[in-house]
């Protein structure tokens, strides 16, 4: 390696928990004398941080390693690494297809990267994806935005969602303790971070494996004794939190979103699809009757909350009559936004063995008949902020517009309005709506 500063470059594909992970091995690779470099093409290291959920992204993250292989071929010094949740899934089979490769490591080896990378320069060629117990994070994440940072509060899921395949990859349920995320909040507040986003593959489920119940057996350590517990943080003026669990949203944890003037009033709610068969096939554990009961309950106390939510078009044996439940889900519920996909079959789950998939074709078109639906909802819900004072905080300047700041309302709503991103960045600004899409809006200071 011939500069002063070895360089490294990470791209990452998949959920918010991924991208959280990808900032804790930047700050690794930093402490490690490593500096960025925006061009793949000039690095020294290059990370690939993983995503199975969807086939599409794991095609991708194929393709990108095949032309690194080829730099690998001419430069042998280059590092590759795989990470996250296709590493943990292929495992060996990833170095029979890429043998350039010189490590595959599984999410929960995130803070073992220095250890791993040591073995590297030491020769070997290293696959870490067995389970392993959680270490507590001092790592500090380099975090990709200055105003806003993500906290991992419970890694892994429990659930045996017949689609999916993150318990598979990403291990049984491990909670952080309260005192370690408030300490990790506490040192985010002091650099100046003004909005924390607590994370969790289920993360209504935090607090479950830990030890300690009540005098009435209710466990001592839930999501909504965390928001308490974290809630006065100083230098935090915000607190969000994703992704729930139909399964695990309580009246108490509503509660405590109201009462607690930090929390956002923005919820994350997958639903998946609007028809209990299907639910059932999916082994979802609630009726879409259970569900619409928890977002009456949110609006019973916040009317004016923003709720988005997932779903999936085109799971097996889904006939048109089922599709057009979620279709009337959606419409009667109207959410703020919602991530829409259409069924891919991943390897290991059992869903992917059944012989009742659905036609690539019925599935786009069903998928284009929802999102068209969405817009229409999204464009609804946004026509309430028109004329409103709302409360931005800003955090980027608009790549679009240089005179023009951008942030999000605590809704969760992105907006732009005239502005110097130097004075206002990190700033908490109120903001007359005077323009509404669906997904965005426009206002005046």
């Amino acid at each position: 390696m011939t500069r002063s500063h070895p360089l490294y470059h990470i791209t990452t594909f998949g959920c918010q928990m991924n991208k959280a992970d990808s900032e804790r091995m930047a700050g690794i690779l930093e402490d490690m004398g490593y500096a960025w470099s925006e061009d793949p093409n000039e690095a020294d290291l290059i990370l690939y941080n993983t995503c199975t959920i969807r086939d599409n992204a794991e095609q991708k993250v194929y393709s990108y390693l095949g032309r690194q292989a080829k730099r690998k071929q001419e430069n042998p010094d280059l590092t590759l690494i795989v990470a996250g949740c296709v590493a943990q899934q292929e495992g060996e089979k990833l170095l029979r297809r890429v043998p350039e490769l010189d490590l595959v490591m599984g999410p929960q080896h995130a803070n073992r990267l220095q250890d791993l990378l040591q073995e590297v320069y030491n020769g070997a060629q290293v696959v870490a994806t067995e389970p392993v117990h959680i270490m507590e994070d001092i790592t500090k994440p380099r975090r990709d935005s200055s105003i806003t940072a993500w906290v991992n509060v419970i890694y892994g899921c429990n659930e045996r969602c017949t689609y999916c395949v993150v318990p598979g990859v990403r291990g049984v349920e491990q909670s952080r303790t309260p005192e370690a995320i408030r300490a990790e909040i506490e040192s985010l507040g002091q650099q100046g971070y003004k909005e924390i986003t607590l994370l969790g593959q289920n993360i209504d489920a935090y607090g479950r494996d830990l030890p300690g119940v009540t005098e009435t057996g209710r466990h001592l350590h839930t999501l909504t004794d965390l928001l308490y517990y974290v809630a006065d943080v100083p230098g935090i003026e915000r607190i969000r939190f994703a992704t729930s669990h139909p399964r695990y949203f309580t009246e108490r944890l509503i509660k405590a979103c109201l009462e607690i003037p930090q929390v956002c009033e923005h919820f994350h709610i997958p639903f998946q699809s609007g028809d209990n068969e299907l639910l059932k096939a999916m082994k979802r554990g609630y009726t879409h009757e259970r569900y619409r009961q928890i977002i009456d309950k949110v609006r019973e106390y916040m009317p004016d909350a923003s709720i988005s939510a997932d779903a999936i078009v085109g799971f097996p044996g889904e006939t048109e009559a089922q599709f057009e439940n979620t279709l009337k889900l959606v419409d009667d519920i109207g959410f703020d936004s919602l991530n829409t996909a259409a069924y891919s079959p991943r390897p290991g789950t059992p869903a992917a063995l059944w012989d009742n998939q659905i036609s690539e074709f019925e599935k786009n078109d069903r998928l284009q008949r929802l999102n068209h639906l969405v817009s229409i909802k999204a464009a609804e819900r946004s026509g309430r902020y028109l004329g409103r004072y709302e409360e931005i905080l800003v955090e980027e300047q608009n790549p679009k517009n240089p005179g023009q700041v951008m942030g999000r309302t605590r809704g969760n709503r992105l907006t732009f309005f005239d502005g110097d991103i130097n004075e206002l960045r990190g700033q908490l600004v109120k903001v007359k709506i005077s323009e509404v899409r669906p997904f965005s809006l426009t206002g005046i200071k």
